[in-house]
């Protein structure tokens, strides 16, 4: 084989826009359910805000202030390209209708955005939003990024997730059924996970209407609940090495729907940040030994799906 072994999500975005197409990150200001009291206490359990939001980002700003400066940090690189917001921090779904609609407005009116991305939980949309991404996705690239996590439910309230799996599939079908691009987001490596587990998440999702995929390793970040748990009961966490984790990746696109892109596969919080594990592979790097092994073992995403 000389193309690539798997479906790569920015090679996806080149084709839809005839050029080269960059994120910059937006932190609108919004919550979540499970921080708040509306559904728990305390948010997801492996969660710092902090971990994976840019500096540039920050929610006092304005959002044309925010892609503003996204577009000069990133301008000197690359002359030309094209911008898609991301609406990265917390649950960018959840608010009064009003309040989402002025923010997402600002943003695919400023001359520089081509698009949007919106990350958010899969219990935090409804029809009346749904309605409305669909009317600008007619003219504007629109993306829910879900977070899906786990497709097991018992992870799920272990990490108080606060939804179920079912959550996700009827957020994720909804979604595609109204031409919206969808988005997940999948952890791998949770606590009391097995490799059989994960590797069922790939065979699982491969059967939803997803266009992209974001992986990540489990890291343990200092000031959550997570790295309290990780303290007392290092016995529930299994922390890959790099190559352990190379392999696991393989595995799993093996298993997954050749039609679903993958944006990434590694998580890069701030060594700052990082108990466990500190790898310090970049995502590009790491993409890179994932071809390398996949081509090793002369197999593709894919290989393994079984169709029903």
């Amino acid at each position: 084989m000389t193309e690539k072994r798997y479906k790569d999500y920015a090679s996806e975005l080149k084709k839809i826009f005839d050029g080269r197409v960059q994120k910059v990150s937006i932190n609108a200001g919004f919550s979540c359910p499970n921080r708040d009291g509306k559904i728990g206490v305390g948010g997801c359990t492996y969660c710092n805000n902090q971990s994976f939001t840019p500096d540039y980002c920050k929610s006092h700003k304005t959002i044309t202030q925010q892609i503003d400066e996204g577009v000069l940090f990133f301008d000197h690189k690359y002359k030309n390209q094209k911008y898609i917001a991301y609406f990265q921090s917390f649950t960018n779904t959840y608010g009064r209708f009003e309040d989402l609609i002025s923010v997402y407005e600002e943003a695919l009116g400023h001359n520089k955005v081509s698009g949007i991305v919106i990350g958010t939980r899969p219990d935090c949309v409804n029809d009346e939003l749904l309605d409305y991404l669909a009317e600008k996705s007619k003219n504007k690239y629109v993306m829910l990024e879900y977070g899906v996590e786990s497709t097991c439910d018992d992870t799920l309230q272990l990490i108080n997730r606060g939804h179920s799996f079912q959550v996700a599939i009827d957020a994720i079908k909804a979604t595609a059924q109204r031409g919206i691009f969808v988005g997940a987001h999948l952890i791998l490596g949770l606590p009391c996970e097995d490799r059989p587990q994960l590797l069922d998440h790939a065979e699982k999702l491969s059967q939803l209407p997803i266009n992209c995929l974001k992986l990540h390793q489990l890291q343990i970040i200092k000031g959550t609940k997570m790295a309290k748990q990780f303290a007392e009961n290092p016995e529930w966490f299994h922390l890959f090495s790099s190559e352990e984790y190379i392999d696991l990746v393989v595995d799993f696109l093996e298993r997954l729907n050749p039609e679903i892109a993958v944006e990434r596969f590694v998580s890069q919080s701030p060594k700052e940040l990082i108990l466990a594990p500190d790898w310090g592979l970049k995502n590009y790097e790491f993409a890179v030994k994932i071809e390398k092994r996949l081509a090793q073992r002369n197999t593709w995403q894919g290989r393994l799906l079984v169709t029903t």
